[in-house]
């Protein structure tokens, strides 16, 4: 097992020798600044962008977008198999500069507690001050600020977000669309998804902040690659804190999630704690939102479906006739390159646990006008294996179907195993509630499809 040290750099003149706590780790230095004081790695375009617009974000807006920059160069560039005891838990130490660094030094441990949570890595943060040179790296806005804006939206090119965007375009809010891609199929589901909302809502409707950001060999030379990406979410709601910390006053950034995969309660205990994603579990945007709230952010994290299922918001959604039109093109799909293995263009696998809530969510929205291509286009036309990846969340999800419609009660102990929800006690059954629904929405899905070991 190794320990990996991450050091960030402003520039040729960040030169301050950097006293180690693991000595013994493997050492790795990424600088953020080129020559003319640009920012790298996506964040320069992000403030150019932002700067076209008009809007400043403020330094610790960019501070947190360098901290989640090193947060995701260590959690896509070291490999858990190879430098885990347990096969999972990572060791990685990041020395970040930053603007502010009294306040930041003064949260460590609790952006520390949030990462482990998030990641299940073990994450050491130490703060150190910019130069001289580098205490102001925000972009000068280039016209008078875009009037009107009332909040930013995540946009990942999913179907949640996709069913957000046109909630709140139908009702007159004028959202700042953030969205963050490193792959080409979810750049290409953003694109058109935003496209399509222009098509329909008008040019001036809304603003989009897209950003490529990510670290490939060329940037971090570790030799190694990890594709788990538990960290990614802390890159996504940072983007959008930044974006929305140029806006005046409080703005509310919404996190359009359901609340079955927000919770993302394990459906069988190989999928317990850390394998199960925590993207926007309630425990993790509650951690986000007092690190922003100590750092004065003046940001409120917000996620409008956090007690839906995501049938029921396709079932509720503002224009179901715009959405039923472009819902094939938005990608939920965890991994939609496993096509390439058939010589097959990238689509949906149709087996995941994502795409079964997505199928599931069609099924009762839309009433089962799904023109999604899947890899897998029908459930039912033979047996799946629940020992291979085509019927194992199949088989998965309909156990705990059977558990739940035997004890429903069950829902209230099973919520809290992927994280706490003391945040927000009073909310508790709802979540329980949103949980079982979630699962016998999908199980409707799953009735008549057949799944065991060997198929």
């Amino acid at each position: 097992m190794r320990r990996f040290s991450l050091i960030g750099r402003l520039g040729s003149d960040d030169k301050s020798k950097i006293n180690l706590v693991q000595t013994d780790s493997e050492v790795f230095e990424i600088d953020f600044l080129d020559g003319d004081l640009r920012m790298g790695f996506g964040i320069g375009h992000a403030l150019d962008q932002l700067a076209s617009l008009g809007l400043q974000p403020s330094e610790r807006g960019i501070d947190l977008v360098v901290l989640a920059a090193l947060v995701n160069a260590g959690d896509t560039r070291v490999s858990r198999k190879s430098n885990a005891q347990d096969g999972w838990t990572r060791e990685i130490d990041l020395y970040v500069p930053m603007s502010a660094s009294a306040a930041w030094s003064a949260n460590t441990r609790s952006i520390e507690a949030m990462l482990r949570f998030l990641t299940g890595d073990r994450w050491r943060v130490f703060i150190r001050d910019r130069t001289k040179r580098t205490k102001t790296l925000v972009v000068a806005p280039k016209r008078l600020a875009i009037d009107g804006l009332t909040k930013v939206s995540l946009l990942s090119g999913g179907l949640d977000s996709l069913v957000g965007a046109i909630d709140l375009l139908s009702v007159g809010e004028r959202p700042l669309f953030v969205s963050h891609y490193w792959d080409s199929e979810t750049a290409k589901a953003q694109a058109y998804v935003l496209d399509r909302l222009e098509t329909r809502f008008g040019q001036e409707a809304f603003k989009s902040l897209r950003v490529r950001l990510g670290f490939d060999k060329h940037h971090l030379t570790t030799g190694e690659t990890e594709n788990t990406q538990r960290g990614r979410s802390f890159l996504f709601y940072s983007l959008a804190t930044l974006a929305a910390s140029a806006i005046d006053g409080r703005t509310t950034v919404d996190i359009p999630e359901n609340g079955l995969i927000a919770l993302n309660v394990p459906l069988d205990p190989l999928r317990f704690g850390a394998l199960s994603t925590r993207t926007a579990h309630p425990h993790f945007i509650a951690s986000m939102q007092k690190l922003l709230d100590a750092l004065a952010l003046d940001v409120e994290l917000n996620n409008p479906y956090r007690h839906m299922t995501k049938g029921e918001m396709v079932a509720n959604c503002a224009d179901k006739i715009l959405l039923e039109k472009i819902v094939a093109n938005s990608m939920s799909c965890s991994s939609p390159a496993k096509a390439r293995y058939k010589k097959l263009s990238p689509r949906h696998c149709g087996y995941c646990v994502p795409c079964l809530i997505r199928r599931a969510s069609l099924e009762v929205g839309l009433d089962g006008d799904d023109m999604t291509p899947y890899l897998v286009e029908d459930l039912k036309g033979h047996v799946l294996a629940s020992d291979q990846p085509e019927g194992e969340h199949v088989r998965s999800f309909q156990l705990m179907a059977k558990r739940i419609k035997a004890k429903p009660d069950l829902a209230k102990i099973l919520v809290h195993k992927p994280g706490p929800l003391h945040d927000e006690p009073d909310a508790t059954p709802d979540y329980a509630d949103v949980f079982r629904r979630g699962v016998l929405e999908v199980a409707e899905l799953l009735k008549g499809v057949r799944a065991r070991p060997g198929g």
